[in-house]
């Protein structure tokens, strides 16, 4: 992965604020990424010092093998998961244009 690639999800991932959420999906459209499955590699190779804890699945769940401590940071920001997902009226909408 090049260096320019990783700091746009980097930045992409960074601009996501407190209490709110976003997708893998989404941060890869706004890095001009293919595919969201490079961001969540991006994520675990050099993210530990990234609130990779906004970043959900794009049905709403955290990924599995960090689901308890994503959802406890998420939890610790007002973001209140149900069943494991968040609720579908505080996902946000797709973004146009």
């Amino acid at each position: 992965m090049d260096e320019e690639t990783v700091e746009r999800v980097r930045a992409a991932v960074l601009a996501v604020p407190p209490g709110e959420t976003t997708t893998y999906g989404e941060i890869a459209e706004r890095a001009g990424l293919r595919s969201p499955r490079l961001v969540g590699r991006i994520l675990a190779e050099d993210g530990h010092d990234l609130p990779w804890h906004r970043v959900l699945r794009a049905d709403g769940s955290c990924a599995p093998h960090i689901a308890h401590e994503q959802s406890d940071r998420l939890r610790a920001e007002g973001v209140i998961l149900v069943d494991g997902r968040l609720p579908r009226p505080s996902r946000r909408a797709p973004r146009s244009g």
